[in-house]
């Protein structure tokens, strides 16, 4: 059975950010959403870009753009993957505090942008 402290909870929750975060939102991780989603920006009467997500296909890659573009649901899974790793596969839990560390850094670093 899974038991979990405090601080082991804490690094899941950061690691199941900076996951979700990097599959969702980041360029490095681009190459995986493209065949799904088409992103544009364009700019509203104020000034400001706006973000378009067109989905790409139907069926199943039609619902994968869907899944890769909503980080609600990436959350899930990320979370999922992040407590199978740390209950069955304890030679990958370093890659959990990376992403912990990562995860605490991005969160901090967008509490204090100007």
């Amino acid at each position: 059975m899974l038991e979990l402290n405090w601080i082991n909870l804490v690094v899941l929750i950061l690691a199941s950010y900076r996951l979700t975060r990097l599959i969702v939102f980041d360029e490095i991780t681009s190459f995986i959403r493209k065949p799904f989603i088409t992103v544009t920006y364009e700019e509203n009467e104020a000034g400001q870009l706006v973000e378009s997500i067109e989905f790409k296909g139907k069926g199943l890659r039609y619902w994968i753009g869907v899944l890769l573009s909503c980080h609600w649901c990436v959350g899930i899974w990320s979370a999922f993957c992040m407590v199978i790793i740390y209950q069955f596969i304890p030679a990958l839990h370093l890659i959990l505090v990376v992403l912990a560390v990562a995860g605490a850094a991005a969160f901090l670093q967008s509490r204090t942008e100007y």
